[in-house]
């Protein structure tokens, strides 16, 4: 989905700025120009890039809770 019409920033484009350790509107605004037209986007793109750190803190976590189970669980020792 484009999420600021005036410069053709899509969805995607916001998830790839994420990736690459993008976490402030200002550095999204650098990045990417969104935002600094009408300013209609802003809101948008604020709530798409939030929503898309928040689902990497989610799978970050649910993979460092696993690796810790992996390396950290004491196995059953047969007697």
């Amino acid at each position: 989905m484009i999420v600021c019409v005036c410069n053709n920033v899509s969805e995607k484009k916001i998830h790839q700025a994420v990736a690459m350790g993008v976490t402030t509107m200002s550095e999204l605004r650098e990045q990417l120009d969104v935002g600094t037209c009408c300013g209609k986007c802003a809101g948008c793109a604020r709530k798409v890039m939030r929503d898309c750190m928040d689902s990497n803190a989610n799978k970050s976590s649910g993979l460092q809770n696993f690796i810790q189970q992996l390396h950290f669980k004491p196995s059953a020792q047969p007697a």
